[in-house]
């Protein structure tokens, strides 16, 4: 009985937690591949009020309204690169959920990477530095400022501790 309850309560947890289509009914095309692509095509895109989701998930009416302006496109026969084009024309790279590799967007696509790198590199650094400092702190007594009695007096400490 309990596992029949975990896995009932699973299968409703994972349910709820998959994101909601914000699709409406009025908005689906009649032509089965055109849909498909239309939902792949609205995946791609970012909704401009929520900014981190994709037109496919939002329920802003802005949102509806790309979406059916990229069914409309794929209506007039505008390939999949066209229908990107022609929002990115009208509204800028920032409409895609994933920014082109180009000249202007290579600072977000190689930043992180370098960021991590430089952080890595400063790791190793600091870590070499400790090091040598570390060895550089085991001053011998012969090489030390301390006088004759002072250098016995350390032996002599040292032999009653290890």
């Amino acid at each position: 009985m309990l596992r029949k309850l975990v896995a009932i309560l699973f299968f409703v947890l994972t349910a709820a937690s998959s994101p909601a289509r914000a699709v409406q009914p009025d908005e689906i095309m009649s032509d089965p591949v055109k849909e498909s692509r239309a939902r792949e095509l609205s995946r791609e895109l970012r909704c401009m009020v929520c900014q981190n989701q994709s037109i496919d998930d939002s329920d802003a009416p802005l949102a509806r309204d790309l979406r059916l302006l990229v069914r409309e496109r794929l209506k007039e026969g505008y390939s999949d690169p066209q229908v990107i084009n022609f929002l990115v024309a009208r509204y800028g790279e920032f409409v895609l959920l994933k920014p082109r590799l180009a000249l202007h967007t290579a600072l977000l696509w190689f930043g992180p990477p370098a960021l991590l790198a430089g952080g890595a590199l400063a790791l190793v650094f600091m870590a070499r530095r400790r090091s040598k400092r570390g060895a550089d702190a085991q001053v011998k007594p012969e090489e030390s400022n301390l006088s004759t009695a002072e250098q016995a007096r350390l032996a002599e400490l040292l032999k009653t501790e290890g």
